[in-house]
């Protein structure tokens, strides 16, 4: 199975999440801790499923894709 991890770097590190599980979180000092550590993280959500749940996820279709913006109207903020 193949899932999609999002990873921020942010001030106090690297913040890593899996869009697919929801509350499926980690983080790490390094961008390879974050990535270990949000493997173990899925593989931990991951057994917390029934069989059911876990082939609905085999069979779901998710993307990440990089959408690019070049021009930015201008936004009203209410």
């Amino acid at each position: 199975m193949i899932l999609n991890a999002v990873i921020e770097k942010d001030e106090f590190g690297y913040f890593a999440y899996v869009p697919e599980l929801k509350g499926c979180v980690s983080q790490g000092e390094t961008y390879e801790e974050a990535i270990t550590n949000i493997k173990e993280a899925i593989q931990l959500y991951l057994e917390s499923l029934n069989e059911k749940e876990t082939e609905s996820l085999k069979n779901k279709i998710f993307s990440i894709v990089p959408i690019e913006i070049t021009e930015i109207e201008n936004a009203r903020v209410s």
